[in-house]
């Protein structure tokens, strides 16, 4: 990301590595843990399939993008291709669970989707924050702890996919620095970008 689209809240605490825990498609000596104010962003697990199953579990949250919720079964199968990564060389996919960081609670997850064969490589992102925990800004603060490691880690310009009638990943894809472009992808969502122009 550029200096003006650079995180500044003070939401992004502190950033440590977790070495030794796979990040979902990276070399496992390159995992990071993200700490937030209140959040604890770790790297994806196979196992974590038994309790975002739960997370995962109601139908509100396909409301835009179809879908039901995944059987334990489905879910462990989808972790464990994430966990073995991208079979695009020119693709990098990173997987993170939000862990409230007060009680250890499981609320969601993070995906970045970095193509690394541009010339100025471009992340996709992705949030999710259980029903139960939405309108406290967590969606926001992991989005947030995200786009600071990347800025770190793996300069890239970052977009997102948004249904045009999801008013909450608009406004924290707003706050990330993003504007909607007018491009709609086969499933109707909008291309949102911090790239200029």
């Amino acid at each position: 990301m550029g200096p003006k689209n650079q995180p500044t809240k003070e939401w992004v605490r502190r950033i440590s590595h977790s070495g030794g825990v796979s990040d979902g498609g990276t070399d496992t000596s390159d995992a990071r843990l993200i700490v937030t104010a209140r959040l604890i962003l770790r790297p994806l697990r196979v196992e974590d399939a038994d309790t975002m199953t739960v997370v995962l579990s109601s139908p509100d949250l396909y409301r835009f993008t179809g879908g039901e919720p995944p059987d334990i079964t489905t879910l462990t199968a989808r972790y464990k291709m994430r966990m073995e990564g991208s079979l695009d060389e020119d693709e990098e996919w990173m997987n993170w669970i939000i862990v409230l960081d007060e009680t250890g609670e499981a609320i969601g997850f993070l995906q970045a989707t970095i193509d690394v064969g541009l010339d100025i490589p471009e992340a996709e992102l992705a949030w999710l924050v259980q029903p139960e925990f939405q309108r406290r800004g967590f969606a926001t603060e992991a989005a947030f702890g995200l786009a600071s490691w990347l800025d770190e880690h793996r300069p890239a310009v970052l977009c997102a996919k948004i249904h045009p009638q999801h008013v909450a990943s608009q406004l924290v894809a707003t706050a990330l620095g993003l504007h909607p472009t007018g491009e709609f992808d086969e499933a109707d969502e909008e291309l949102w970008t911090n790239r200029p122009g």
